[in-house]
């Protein structure tokens, strides 16, 4: 799956497979976000040791086939990415949960995070899933799901630290596909 973004120069496509090179700039895409005060799960500073090992566990679930990873990229490399979890409990195979969208401050705000979001659904879909989940604490993600047509279904307050501190709301969103 191969498209380009709707505003930007940016091409989505799967990852079926991770060089050293991929998990290097995702590593550092994921450090921008968090240096840029994104709630994704790590804190400030994070290092590139651990953003690697991070992707490499990423890596090692796509090959795997618990996750299906995609990237956005432009003339400059990887810019954006997300994930979808694949592997869930046998009672919910029907589902998956949208995980880690990220893009780089420098690509924001030029449709990569909309095309990341189809791709992401459409990938869904042909993998056999009728129901997304994702949750986020981003104010800007937050519109732009509700513009992609994600059903919000609860704010849980105070969910988790914002990576230069403080506590952050977390906002559940869902997606029924097809």
């Amino acid at each position: 799956m191969t498209a380009p973004s709707p505003d930007s120069a940016a091409t989505v496509r799967r990852l079926s497979e991770s060089t050293a090179a991929q998990i290097e700039a995702l590593a550092l895409l994921l450090i921008d976000c968090v240096d840029g005060g994104a709630s994704v799960s790590f804190m400030h500073p994070l290092s590139m040791n651990r953003a690697t090992a991070f992707w490499r566990r990423v890596a090692d679930d796509v090959a795997t086939g618990a996750r299906a990873l995609l990237v956005a990229e432009d003339g400059h490399g990887i810019v954006g990415t997300v994930q979808l979890v694949l592997e869930q409990p046998e009672n919910q195979t029907h589902r998956a949960d949208l995980s880690k969208m990220l893009v780089h401050r420098r690509a924001r705000r030029h449709g990569i995070g909309a095309a990341l979001m189809v791709a992401a659904e459409q990938w869904a879909g042909e993998l056999g899933k009728s129901l997304l989940v994702l949750d986020t604490a981003s104010g800007d993600a937050e519109r732009l799901y509700a513009r992609l047509g994600w059903q919000s279904c609860g704010v849980i307050p105070g969910y988790a630290l914002l990576p230069h501190g403080g506590l952050c709301d977390t906002h559940y969103f869902y997606r029924t596909l097809g």
